[in-house]
């Protein structure tokens, strides 16, 4: 792998822990959280609402995390407020186009990588809809569209995530038996491809490459066999094998209880994953909290269960590796 500049070098430290393990919270959603806090309450939830929402993750959650993940639309006021954490800021319009074929991304209008870095962002996220699978042209658009942002990132000295999320290029359910069979291979079809050079992607934040519920001998097992657990740790190592980036797993809306039985998998499959970006496993239930009894209940439910959550995720990184390990050193000093 290529050596990290300066600029690239600095990012990626700002947002790992002291082992070199990315271990950040995720506090971009927008669209889906606003629909969630509008539901709850029973009536609308406006943008100052997504903001003090995420100002009270931000404050309590990164005094247990190296990072946060905020959007620049509502997540600037929460930026101010991360205990001197490193800062990843989203640069994609949240939600796609239902009306067009093959979700395409957009970015958001009034921003560009220069904005964001001089709004305070260590890191630039960017999360895509991706599956090997669709059609070529499709995919040829998203690809182009990686391209610009790879080649702004660098021009700009500043670390690229690049999120990739899954979907059934057919217009099936992503929660049936028969995706969670193909799963494994848009996975690891994704991190194949996003791990070449021509994107200058410095770290993949990526799905785990199985469904939790159908992985046999599993607490989460709901019944339906997709694979069993043997077969399951072998789709890890398949999906590290498929590129030689640094890469972390999201928690994808899942409980805390099985993201947490998710990783130690993860751990005992042995492959090499560098931390985690973890957004609603950690704070998705204080969702009802906030919106029915407001922002000091809200703090509360943070400072017990949302804490108690994010440690349990501290927790199992401890099978994480640290992300310089993938540019052939021990140690931070020895990239410069």
């Amino acid at each position: 792998m290529s050596k990290l500049t300066p600029g690239k070098l600095a990012g990626l430290k700002s947002v790992s822990d002291s082992r070199g393990v990315i271990a950040a919270a995720a506090m971009d959603q927008r669209g889906s959280l606003q629909k969630s806090l509008a539901k709850e309450r029973g009536g609308a939830a406006n943008g100052h609402d997504l903001e003090e929402f995420k100002l009270h993750v931000t404050e309590v959650l990164t005094r247990h995390a190296s990072a946060i993940l905020l959007d620049p639309e509502f997540g600037l006021p929460a930026s101010h407020q991360r205990n001197g954490k490193g800062l990843l800021l989203a640069y994609e319009k949240t939600g796609y186009d239902a009306a067009t074929p093959g979700r395409l991304p957009d970015l958001l209008d009034v921003w560009s990588v220069r904005r964001l870095k001089e709004a305070g962002a260590d890191c630039i996220k960017i999360l895509l809809y991706y599956t090997p699978y669709e059609k070529s042209a499709i995919n040829d658009h998203k690809h182009a569209w990686v391209e610009r942002i790879g080649d702004e990132c660098l021009a700009l000295d500043i670390p690229f995530f690049l999120e990739t999320v899954g979907y059934d290029a057919e217009g099936g359910d992503v929660n049936t038996l028969a995706y969670a069979k193909k799963k494994p291979d848009v996975v690891s079809g994704s991190m194949a491809e996003f791990g070449k050079a021509r994107y200058n992607v410095d770290v993949l934040k990526v799905e785990v490459p199985i469904e939790m519920s159908f992985v046999e001998g599993t607490k989460s097992f709901k019944g339906e066999k997709a694979y069993t657990r043997a077969e399951a740790l072998q789709h890890f190592r398949d999906a590290e094998g498929m590129t030689h980036k640094p890469f972390i797993y999201l928690s994808a809306g899942v409980s805390n209880p099985v993201f947490i039985e998710t990783l130690e998998l993860a751990g005992e499959s042995g492959a090499k994953f560098n931390g985690v970006l973890c957004g609603r496993a950690t704070w998705k239930e204080g969702i009802p909290v906030f919106a029915k009894q407001g922002a000091k209940a809200f703090r509360e439910w943070l400072e017990t269960t949302g804490v108690e959550n994010i440690e349990n995720v501290n927790k199992a990184l401890k099978s994480a590796t640290p992300w310089f390990h993938k540019f052939g050193v021990d140690s931070l000093e020895a990239l410069g």
